[in-house]
């Protein structure tokens, strides 16, 4: 078994992790610091970008966002299920960690919002394809590429994505049964795990042969994730679409 982590709607900016815990000292050195400032600039991109603009903003969609979180879902299942395959390998292996795995949460968010029948009214579109297809491709032979798309997913997930939380339930009304994307029952120091995991992403990084190209693996992570962003807010809602989505 692996090493286990213990552990009104305005313009919002999303955190790159996580800003100023007095317990999380100043990273200078390891991969999560390279990743940080290889993608500075795309995380503010990320920010200007499509759906996640108009969530930040406040003027998002139900519709819009359920479209975004079924084009995510397959990135997701494809990275869990690559980070289990790698589950006791000497390196990824220690990043495989449960708590944070979102599929099953994202899927259960669709069903509280759409119902069992989600799949006809939110299509996967070619930049959820492609952003699952590169994350499969990234646990294939040793795996390394995943720690990339942890890093931005999940890390992500832990810091802007309890804002989101909480401009998604005033700006759009949503309530808890929707919103399990953004929440982590498991974890009761979401800013310790932090820290935690981001140790682990460092420590797997420290045997690694190829260094850059996981490195360059986080900027393509962003600049999909942007991709994503951008097509699902190019989807118009149809008629009806809005209304067949529940608040929860």
């Amino acid at each position: 078994m692996r090493g286990r982590i213990d552990m009104h709607p305005s313009t919002q900016h999303l955190p790159e992790e996580d800003p100023g815990d007095p317990r999380q000292p100043p990273r200078q050195n390891g991969l999560t610091a390279a990743f940080r400032k290889r993608t500075r600039s795309l995380h503010a991109q990320a920010e200007r970008s499509g759906i996640i603009r108009e969530l930040l903003h406040g003027r998002a969609s139900r519709f819009g966002y359920a479209l975004y979180l079924r084009n995510l879902l397959p990135a997701y299942r494809e990275m869990e299920q690559g980070l289990e395959q790698q589950r006791d390998g000497p390196d990824v292996g220690v990043i495989a960690q449960p708590p944070l795995y979102r599929a099953r949460a994202i899927e259960a968010d669709l069903m509280a919002l759409c119902g069992q029948h989600w799949h006809p009214l939110l299509p996967l579109l070619g930049a959820g394809e492609r952003y699952a297809s590169r994350v499969k491709a990234a646990g294939e032979g040793d795996g390394a590429r995943l720690l990339a798309h942890a890093y931005v997913r999940y890390l992500g997930d832990l810091s802007g994505g309890q804002i989101l939380n909480r401009l998604l339930s005033r700006s759009l009304g949503l309530g808890s049964r929707t919103l399990s994307f953004h929440e982590f029952p498991d974890i009761a120091d979401l800013e310790g795990f932090k820290l935690a995991y981001r140790d682990a992403i460092d420590r797997a990084a420290a045997a690694m042969i190829d260094v850059q190209a996981v490195l360059e693996e986080a900027a393509v992570a962003f600049q999909l994730n942007i991709d994503v962003s951008e097509a699902v807010h190019a989807v118009p809602a149809p008629v009806d679409g809005t209304r067949r989505i529940r608040k929860g």
